[in-house]
């Protein structure tokens, strides 16, 4: 599937599903070897092969709201800095001075220029070189050779993509919607640190199947257990979680029901990134793996600046509820790392409600070039 559904046939296959008392399901089930969670030879193929070879998002645009303003951080265990230019545009760069290797910034913020902590070279925002201290000292040095080193970058439906070692490929980010509107403004960024494969993290993403079990008394309440829509688009996929007032529009004529307030989508950008909708936010979560058996989770929060301007309070309720879900699944994921070394599974075995998740495998195994 190539087109995502509209909101009212969304809505009558999820009031179908309830009827019927069923879920979306894929053709077949899906197995797993549990050796492509635990082999570093398989993550490190991961690395150099999918994470810095695909244009990934790398944070909203809404991180970077002005002229100066900046996000540092790791991705695909490569520092990247990616700030917006004088003339507006997003450029991003490998964060490492031209002189002797130091990261010239550190988190999010905005600067007029980035100063290296250690001996002071100075880039523009463009990463150009701009200023060298005693610079009588490097006779013959090239300025126009040693700037900040250049990564691919564009931006799209919202978010700052980087493509690391390869040229950007423009036509499969724009296949992407627009999922993140100009009006969201960010609220927070939040790093936690996950002992588990990131591909363990991003199973957790994408099935309904456990929100009975793992969520019964934060997410179930207001959901339901094992009722998803899974659509999917290039390597990329949408998993629907219905509310349980999506009953309510029931008595809307049909064309006209919108599912604002009655469900959240979940957006799968592969390889890591994770677009979550709730009533009053949206998330973009980034799985950045940092070893074999560890994955930093980097969190966005957005609103919308009349939300935030009308319920901010509403908001922290929101946040707070969903962050709860999410230690339930952090604790979850653990587990199922801590597990493996037990040797009881050689295949975790993926059912037919779980097609999100045999998409992802399946695309990284097509893109490594392995057929199991």
């Amino acid at each position: 599937m190539t087109v995502l559904l509209d909101e009212p046939s969304i809505a009558q296959r999820i009031l179908d599903h309830i009827d019927q008392r069923t879920t979306d399901v894929c053709l077949e089930s899906w197995r797993e070897p549990v050796a492509h969670y635990r082999s570093e030879n398989r993550f490190q193929a991961e690395l150099t092969q999918v994470f810095r070879k695909t244009p990934t998002p790398f944070c909203p645009s809404a991180a970077l709201p002005k002229v100066g303003s900046f996000v540092a951080r790791d991705a695909a265990m490569t520092p990247i800095l990616a700030v917006r230019g004088g003339d507006g545009t997003v450029r991003a760069f490998r964060n490492a001075c031209r002189h002797r290797g130091a990261q010239v910034a550190c988190g999010q913020g905005r600067e007029k220029a980035f100063v290296c902590p250690y001996h002071g070279w100075t880039y523009g925002l463009d990463g150009a070189l701009r200023h060298v201290p005693h610079d009588y000292g490097f006779p013959g040095l090239d300025r126009q050779t040693h700037g900040l080193v250049p990564v691919a970058a564009t931006e799209h439906g919202g978010m700052v993509w980087v493509s690391q070692d390869i040229e950007m490929d423009l036509a499969s980010v724009r296949a992407v919607p627009d999922l993140l509107t100009p009006d969201l403004q960010l609220v927070s960024v939040n790093t936690t640190e996950t002992r588990a494969n990131w591909k363990i993290s991003a199973d957790g993403f994408l099935e309904g199947y456990h929100i009975y079990p793992t969520h019964r008394e934060t997410f179930y309440p207001v959901q339901f257990d094992n009722l998803n829509v899974v659509e999917y688009f290039g390597r990329n996929s949408r998993v629907t979680f219905p509310y349980r007032n999506i009953q309510k529009l029931r008595d809307v004529e049909p064309a006209r029901r919108r599912v604002s307030g009655t469900l959240t989508h979940v957006y799968h950008l592969f390889p890591n990134v994770m677009i979550a909708t709730f009533p009053l936010r949206t998330i973009m979560v980034v799985l950045e793996p940092v070893s074999v058996g560890v994955t930093n989770t980097v969190t966005y929060t957005m609103a919308a600046a009349d939300i935030l301007a009308s319920d901010k309070s509403g908001v922290e309720r929101d946040t707070g509820f969903v962050d709860a879900g999410a230690r339930e699944d952090r604790a979850v994921v653990e587990s199922i790392q801590a597990g493996l070394a037990s040797g009881a599974n050689t295949v975790f075995e993926f059912g037919r409600f779980e097609g999100a998740n045999a998409h992802l495998h399946r695309n990284l195994r097509a893109v490594l070039g392995v057929a199991a």
